[in-house]
């Protein structure tokens, strides 16, 4: 019996996921969703992009962050500490080409809206895989793997 198995990265350091419940390093940006301080209803999808370091934060729905005035706003912060918690902070640097020794303070860029869609589905898809039964046998989607 063949198995395809895919080798998973463990955190640096522990995240916590309350805030920021979805941080990847994918696209050309350092993009995730992030927890509203104020309504628990409300979460944020913010990103940097690698190299111009242009970055965004709106709701899921594109409804611009309130604290996005020409500087990363607090969520932007957010993001980035729980991306240096999960890949450290070299591979993040590395990723989106900061000097320095602070992601938000290394970075060049300005605001440069980024739809929040393509992001935010693939949280949702990443929450699905958690309602799954634990089970050894391949899932149908990820037949490709083999």
């Amino acid at each position: 019996m063949q198995r395809s198995i895919v080798r998973v990265v463990p955190p640096v350091a522990p995240r916590k996921l309350a805030k920021v419940p979805f941080v990847e390093l994918a696209d050309g940006r350092l993009q995730g969703v992030v927890s509203s301080g104020s309504d628990i209803e409300r979460v944020y999808v913010s990103s940097i992009a690698a190299g111009s370091h242009g970055f965004n934060c709106s709701t899921n729905n594109n409804r611009p962050c309130g604290g996005l005035r020409g500087a990363p706003c607090k969520h932007l912060r957010l993001l980035a500490d729980e991306a240096v918690l999960q890949y450290g902070f070299d591979r993040v640097a590395r990723y989106l080409h900061i000097e320095g020794d602070d992601v938000i303070d290394g970075l060049r860029g300005s605001h440069e809206p980024t739809p929040a869609a393509v992001v935010f589905s693939r949280f949702l898809r990443h929450l699905s895989y958690l309602e799954l039964p634990a089970t050894t046998t391949p899932l149908t989607e990820m037949h490709w793997f083999r």
